[in-house]
């Protein structure tokens, strides 16, 4: 088996921006070598040159702190409608943005990339027909960027099932269907980005059997405390873990009994800018990796 202990880099949006930074606390502070970059951190809309300029940045701070990027995903400032927009024409300036995140994460030695499936809006939603034409359309342009991925390099392209139902993947069923639908005519698998704190739909609260069900199709699994009915993305202190339903043993034994042998497990836990939590962020997640770390030691 090979169980990787890393983090989601969204924590360090607007706190920890600097590649220099960012880079030593995950190594220094933290203990971590193996991240989630995500856009929030470096835009493929922003202006060419900036872009390569970060990105030597970002290559000689990894370098330095033996830092590996193994994996690209979208944040909280991209979590937009994107290939499920309603306007064509944004659609297709989406696809290409993607297609140069993937071009940026290779850069970074990525093997996955991915983001939410997309979101409609309730125009949308609401419409039984433009619902099934944006969702065709949400399929073919995962579609390809599957073709595109195998070119550039990857392994797989992901996913993370959301909230809401416009949101996709808001059940089991519903998340497997997404997969089978897009890997009937793909480049590269395109696989899930499980949270273990992600189980949105009512009748479907309990998330180990989201695990169970998905961890086997899931490269990168997102780790957060959160209480039934909610995805707090809280870490994993003492105080949290009182009332929280994640245990590092039953998440193991889960993802074990899943059929899971290779994973990113990667902390995605968010601090709101508040008095009570800014200034306990690094000690938060220290935490936290010091409470999964006998379980997962690299």
């Amino acid at each position: 088996m090979s169980y990787r202990l890393g983090i989601n880099l969204g924590f360090a949006i607007n706190k920890y921006i600097e590649p220099e930074v960012w880079t030593k606390v995950v190594r220094e502070n933290l203990g971590l070598r193996y991240v989630q970059f995500v856009a929030d951190l470096l835009n493929p809309f922003w202006p060419p040159d900036y872009v390569e300029n970060q990105l030597n940045r970002i290559t000689k701070a990894a370098k330095q702190y033996d830092i590996v990027v193994e994996s690209l995903f979208t944040s909280s400032f991209t979590r937009v409608n994107h290939l499920m927009n309603p306007d064509a024409e944004a659609r297709k300036f989406w696809l290409a943005w993607f297609k140069k995140f993937l071009d940026i994460g290779r850069r970074l030695g990525a093997k996955n990339a991915g983001s939410h499936f997309g979101i409609m809006t309730f125009d949308t939603y609401d419409d039984a027909d433009k619902r099934k034409y944006i969702l065709d359309e949400g399929v073919r342009g995962w579609q390809e960027l599957t073709f595109y991925a195998r070119e550039t390099g990857y392994d797989s392209l992901i996913f993370e099932p959301m909230s809401v139902p416009r949101e996709m993947a808001n059940t089991i069923e519903e998340t497997r269907d997404l997969m089978a639908r897009v890997n009937a005519h793909a480049g590269i698998p395109l696989k899930v980005c499980l949270d273990v704190g992600h189980a949105p739909h009512p009748s479907e609260r309990d998330p180990y059997p989201w695990i169970e069900q998905l961890a086997a199709d899931s490269p990168v699994i997102h780790l957060q405390q959160t209480v039934l009915h909610k995805s707090n993305h809280a870490p994993f202190t003492e105080e949290a873990n009182k009332t929280g339903i994640i245990t590092r043993e039953r998440v193991m034994e889960t993802v074990k009994k899943a059929g899971c042998t290779d994973a990113l497990f990667a902390f995605e836990i968010s601090h709101r800018e508040h008095w009570d939590t800014d200034f306990r962020i690094i000690q938060d997640l220290k935490d936290s990796v010091d409470y999964f770390r006998p379980l997962i030691p690299e």
